[in-house]
């Protein structure tokens, strides 16, 4: 899937999920360390939310009205990488590599791995005036102003992305959500969906955390180390 640069929703991301936080639960003092006041979650059991959502969203849609530009969602969360975090003393594959469209400069192993999830990544040193690496697909990365989806700049704690076909909920839609955990952790519930994936599920909402190290090694490289936050259920009215 490529609007502009947007491989940061690759099926490859929420599949490598699972069976995530079993290896946190055996890292909790680490992670607690990490990030003391996040709440940690169990594995996201994805056959029981594609349930909920499914019968939430039926009932909404039996209403005389109709979902009227109400939906039952899940939220979850993705960010860009930095790659000051990617370190042997951290644990990671610190191994400088290149690959095509980077010119011959290497970053660490781990780290190009992250962008290549993720979509974008920041990088320390600028190139020509360009502090981030985007992948393009194919195994090939581009030096990048900024870290973009589909409808533009992506935002910290506004811009979201979802799977193509929710109806009012489109590309370009601002939508507010209804939840105390959602606003706990992004101190927001107003998004604008501003990129789409077919690696998202139905009525998954994923929200853009912002720049951030990983929070470990291994599959945490796929978490800031700033949340241990996973998923969420809210109501999402479209307002725009």
């Amino acid at each position: 899937m490529r609007m502009e640069a947007t491989p940061h929703r690759s099926s490859n991301r929420r599949s490598n999920r699972i069976g995530f936080w079993r290896l946190i639960l055996t890292c909790t003092g680490f992670i607690l360390a990490a990030a003391p006041n996040s709440q940690l979650h169990a594995d996201i059991p994805w056959p029981e939310v594609v349930q909920r959502l499914a019968y939430e969203n039926d009932k909404l849609a039996r209403r005389p009205q109709g979902h009227n530009g109400e939906y039952f969602v899940v939220c979850t969360l993705y960010y860009t990488a930095m790659e000051s975090g990617f370190t042997f003393e951290r644990g990671f594959d610190a191994t400088p590599v290149t690959k095509p469209g980077l010119h011959g400069r290497k970053y660490p192993r781990d780290f190009l791995r992250s962008v290549k999830k993720e979509g974008f990544g920041r990088i320390t040193t600028p190139v020509n005036g360009r502090y981030y690496i985007r992948y393009n697909g194919s195994d090939s990365y581009a030096f990048a102003s900024q870290a973009t989806g589909g409808g533009g700049v992506l935002v910290p704690h506004h811009s979201a992305a979802m799977k193509v076909g929710h109806g009012g909920l489109r590309r370009g839609a601002v939508i507010e959500t209804t939840s105390p955990e959602l606003q706990k952790i992004f101190g927001s519930n107003r998004w604008k969906i501003m990129d789409t994936g077919g690696g998202l599920r139905q009525w998954q909402i994923d929200c853009y955390f912002g720049e951030d190290e990983p929070l470990g090694p291994g599959k945490l490289q796929g978490r800031p180390r700033a949340t241990t936050f996973e998923y969420a259920y809210a109501n999402a009215r479209i307002v725009n």
